[in-house]
């Protein structure tokens, strides 16, 4: 093989690698990436946790309505006591509205 045909096949390679990566990347873009929270309290550490030294982290999948509203939660881990926190306080999350629904996985991190 000549060196223009070595040349040739490498930038072939790299052309199809960058368009790998491009659509890699699309694939894996959250829906939640394009749904902006408007507003997002932070769950209570619970009292009886804390004082206990209770750490640990809570994990939802959540369904955002095309209002904005969280519609469905599913816990996905955690403890109970700091779940329940979780799930009083997602009732007050608020996203920008859209078109469709979008499911997304949160994570909250509780520690003294």
């Amino acid at each position: 093989m000549s060196v223009s045909g070595f040349g040739r096949i490498t930038k072939i390679a790299a052309r199809a690698v960058m368009v790998a990566w491009l659509l890699l990347s699309t694939v894996n873009a959250s829906p939640q990436d394009a749904r902006k929270v408007l507003f997002n309290p932070t769950p209570v550490y619970p009292e009886v946790a804390k004082s206990i030294g209770l750490k640990g982290i809570v994990k939802v999948q959540v369904v955002i309505g095309t209002d904005g509203t969280i519609k469905d939660t599913k816990v996905i881990g955690g403890h109970p006591m700091l779940v329940e926190s979780v799930k009083d306080v997602l009732k007050r999350w608020k996203y920008a509205p859209s078109t469709s629904e979008t499911v997304t996985i949160l994570e909250f991190v509780f520690h003294p």
